[in-house]
């Protein structure tokens, strides 16, 4: 066994020694594209979303120089007609690019590094090598000389277009070299599994590494499945740790992945199952601050998009321009499209290129409230320092504060600027309290009994705050909004809203143009 040449199963063997759930049938997929036109696959998803864990257990499970039947005998992959022929029948050649970062002076020598280190290893398997003989000749050779192919295996692939751009072109000239259509790279290669966050990058319109097969997170294909948990393996984990599914689903759920409509987070889920709390997990990275830089440029009015999502809507997107690089971001479009390959938005296609985005889930809501307190632009600082101030006035039920801010989001950009319906008014409400997301959950048209609550604020489990029941009223005295909110029997709330609740009316008069608002301090026991 080596580091880079057949690194053993020590990897996915500490990976099953934990809470594992069974994605196996990747190999499968693998498995059917051995030696064929389409042994090349590129697989891209966000952070934190099983690439490592698939890189590993492919590794384990192809590895000739060791016996992993003990770690795949039990998974779903083991009931395919080709398990046991293909099971550690490999050389394998396994590259973790970001680990490589510091040992190759931020990816400097990365090129001479691989090619010096996996050529050394060969030469140890095959001592009939030459140490001068060029990666791409001595995989071959070898190939020849032992009769086996090698599987290779790179795990963050493009950690380097992303972190070091000006290093691009020499490291996509060395993987042209090693999977250019060529009768070295077919005679070298049974399979080639490249995992990164971004698809291949693409110059001029073109994949700039051309014969993969490419499965990102716009179109998965037969990957769909493995991206992320699905419902199925969230529910049985719930149960198995005692946790609260909706909470899990309100958390992390949410992504659209192909034709999986439910597809969750599985590195926050399985942090809330060792921590034994829903919070958010995400991780801050330098992609997280390019975001940032291109929200406050505010490029095509990004920002007012951004507010938008946060109040619960779906934006049209285009993806066909992205150029697969976080530095060349031309427009709104790509900016959205990236967003959606990090993992902050998730696509729901109607073609090929064209869809939906929009907020999965609570946890990237959370992600973006921070963002937004960030931002520089000053008319987006104006909207969230007048959001957090309505919370706070609608906390100490000052009525006439929470008017005149509900006044002031209303005449900004953000929010519709007239009133034609209620559906208007509801709207300018989900934008004027945008900041409460880190306090609470929101909920719209929530069944009360004999009605609906036009908004609900849930406090989260870490907050202290009282429940705000929102009903809307047009032309009409915010007591009626009270009054019906008591109507509809708000003692048939959900149990998340027993204690104390602020029942909040507001009401828009289309003669005076103005919002008024009463506020009522509520008690709702707690039913047994």
């Amino acid at each position: 066994m080596g580091l880079y040449v057949n690194p053993g199963n020590i990897g996915f063997k500490t990976i099953r020694a934990g809470k594992y759930v069974d994605k196996s049938d990747i190999i499968a997929v693998i498995n059917n594209s051995l030696g064929t036109p389409d042994k090349l696959t590129c697989v891209s998803r966000p952070r934190r979303f099983g690439k490592s864990f698939a890189a590993q257990m492919l590794s384990a499970y192809y590895d000739c120089s060791c016996d992993s039947s003990e770690l795949f005998d039990d998974l779903r992959i083991s009931r395919s007609a080709d398990y046991s022929k293909y099971l550690n029948q490999f050389n394998v050649v396994y590259l973790d690019i970001a680990s490589l970062k510091t040992a190759t002076q931020d990816y400097t020598n990365l090129v001479s590094f691989i090619s010096g280190q996996v050529a050394n290893e060969l030469k140890e398997l095959c001592p009939l090598l030459n140490h001068e003989t060029p990666l791409i000749s001595a995989l071959t050779k070898a190939a020849e000389i032992l009769q086996k192919q090698c599987i290779m295996i790179i795990d963050e692939w493009d950690a380097p277009i992303r972190e070091t751009p000006e290093l691009a072109e020499g490291y996509l000239e060395f993987l042209r070299s090693l999977f250019k259509n060529s009768a070295m790279t077919n005679k070298a290669f049974a399979a080639v599994y490249m995992t990164g966050i971004l698809p291949i990058k693409k110059t001029k319109g073109q994949s700039a590494v051309s014969d993969f097969q490419e499965y990102s997170i716009l179109d998965p294909g037969p990957f769909a499945s493995a991206t992320g948990f699905i419902e199925d393996e969230v529910r049985t984990l719930c149960i198995q740790n005692s946790l609260d599914f909706g909470e899990a689903q309100r958390w992390y759920d949410g992504y659209h992945v192909g034709k999986v409509e439910s597809v969750y987070n599985p590195y926050s889920l399985m942090m809330s199952l060792k921590r034994g709390c829903f919070q958010s997990y995400w991780r801050k990275t330098s992609e997280a601050d390019v975001l940032q830089t291109y929200l406050d440029l505010n490029i095509d009015g990004l920002q007012d998009d951004i507010v938008r999502l946060m109040a619960g809507d779906e934006l049209d997107v285009d993806t066909s321009g992205f150029k697969n690089d976080p530095a060349l971001i031309a427009d709104k479009n790509d900016a959205l499209t990236l967003m959606t390959h990090l993992g902050y938005l998730t696509f729901k296609g109607h073609a090929a290129d064209t869809g939906t985005v929009h907020i999965p889930n609570q946890e990237i809501q959370t992600e973006f409230e921070k963002m937004l307190h960030k931002a520089s632009h000053p008319r987006l600082i104006e909207l969230v320092q007048a959001s957090d101030s309505l919370l706070h006035d609608t906390l100490a039920l000052n009525e006439p504060a929470v008017a005149s801010a509900i006044e002031l989001v209303h005449d900004s950009n953000y929010a519709p600027n007239f009133y034609n319906n209620e559906q208007a008014l509801h709207y300018t409400i989900k934008m004027a309290y945008i900041t409460a997301v880190d306090q609470y959950a929101r909920v719209e048209e929530l069944p009360t009994g004999h009605g609906l609550a036009d908004i609900v604020f849930i406090p989260l489990p870490h907050s202290a705050l009282p429940a705000l029941v929102i009903e809307l009223k047009w032309n009409t005295n915010p007591n009626s909004a009270i009054s019906q909110i008591r109507d509809n029997n708000y003692s048939l709330l959900p149990q998340d809203l027993c204690g104390e609740v602020l029942l909040v009316g507001v009401s828009y008069d289309t003669i005076t143009k103005k919002h008024s608002c009463v506020i009522e301090n509520a008690n709702i026991p707690r039913r047994l």
